[in-house]
């Protein structure tokens, strides 16, 4: 291993260095069909799969310069080079300073390359790609293709490594969970069930989230996305919770419910339903099946109980790789109606049904799963059942 100023080369690795060489040579691949002969790909998520590079300052500019043919080359900030050292096996890095133009020192490395003239392609889709980047490029290059999908299409099967990494994320949530729902108790605060959920899932092993956990009681919690802001809970209150942890950027999530004290009827029949769409939707899930199969499972139940006005969104959405601000991959693949995508054995999903009467309470039970040859695997263990505590 080469090691620089003391620093070795992948020593913080979430895989080896075969596991990105299979990544690469499939995105290179992907390229070739599209017509592509160099990617420029910018997203942190995209970065970290294809490079292992991880870092908190995806704020500033870095770019992977993948060439269909020829060695791949970093571009990265003087203050990130040794993260990119420690996090990665690429040995070519374009170091560039504060006092310079990132876009423009990108331009002047693709034309030193002889990739200038070439169909050069980016990730258009992903949320790190300013417009202004964009346009400066497309001003200097004169034509920018979309490769928006070609590694995102490879993220979507997780292969058993990366399975791995959503199995032990699995155990922290479950380890923040319980804490939480153990807070959940008259004169405790919000914060209090947040600080039990974050220290329990930090302390089981979990590094930074990619987004905060959701928690609320009281009418707060049927407002959705709502999260914790200082209020002390009292007796005949719910809490709604929902966190994800994660392992090496690999993120799984789960949601769970409580009452102080006894919930009304009404609270009841929406959990069971939550918990039955939520059965039958688990059920539906094996190979070849479309996305919008499990989907169209869970509504039908919640159809059937009347409940449809309570539930307008989509069952679930892919997880696994994730930076700040979403714990998902939902921008990757969905399961909803008219998606057609059929699953495949190591996809990974959070499916969330919740119910909510807007302004009162929400309820509602989840799980993340992985894709199985002849179904699906939990990977959490908490009980489903909404959980009650002494008023």
């Amino acid at each position: 291993m080469t090691a620089i100023q003391g620093v070795t080369q992948g020593q913080e690795s979430a895989f080896p260095k075969a596991e990105y060489d299979a990544r690469v040579a499939k995105a290179r691949a992907g390229l070739a069909e599209a017509g592509i002969d160099v990617m420029i790909v910018t997203g942190p998520e995209n970065i970290f799969y294809l490079t292992g590079q991880q870092t908190p300052g995806y704020y500033t500019f870095q770019a992977l310069v993948l060439p269909v043919e020829g060695d791949p080359v970093f571009v990265v900030r003087q203050l990130e080079y040794f993260n990119f050292v420690a996090n990665t096996y690429i040995t070519d890095a374009a170091i560039y300073q504060d006092t310079d133009d990132p876009v423009r020192f990108l331009v002047s490395l693709i034309e030193a390359r002889g990739l200038k003239g070439k169909r050069v392609a980016i990730d258009k889709r992903g949320w790190f790609l300013p417009i202004a980047t964009y346009e400066a490029l497309l001003a200097a290059l004169g034509s920018v293709h979309d490769a928006a999908g070609v590694v995102e299409k490879l993220r979507m099967v997780k292969s058993p490594l990366e399975v791995e990494k959503l199995a032990i994320a699995a155990t922290y949530v479950d380890a923040g969970l319980r804490a939480g729902l153990a807070a959940v108790r008259a004169g405790n605060t919000e914060n209090d069930i947040v600080a039990a959920m974050m220290g329990a899932a930090i302390e089981a092993g979990s590094e930074y989230m990619g987004m905060e956990p959701l928690v609320s009681s009281g009418p707060r919690s049927g407002v959705p996305h709502g999260t914790w802001k200082r209020r002390e809970m009292k007796a005949g209150d719910p809490a709604f919770l929902e966190m994800a942890a994660v392992h090496d950027r690999y993120h799984a999530a789960l949601m769970r419910s409580a009452w102080i004290g006894t919930p009304p009827a009404e609270a009841l029949d929406m959990m069971k339903v939550c918990q039955e769409a939520l059965a039958v939707s688990l059920e539906a899930i094996k190979p070849g099946v479309p996305c919008e199969v499990p989907h169209i499972a869970c509504q039908k139940v919640i159809d059937a109980a009347g409940y449809t006005d309570n539930f307008r969104k989509r069952l679930g959405y892919s997880v696994g790789i994730s930076f700040a601000p979403d714990w998902g991959e939902g921008g990757i693949l969905s399961l909803n109606a008219g998606v057609k995508t059929e699953l495949q054995p190591g996809m990974a999903f959070h499916l969330p049904p919740a119910l909510r009467i807007y302004g009162r309470f929400t309820v509602g039970v989840s799980e993340t799963i992985v894709v199985t040859d002849s179904g699906c695997r939990v990977l959490g263990s908490v009980d489903r059942a909404l959980v009650q505590t002494p008023a």
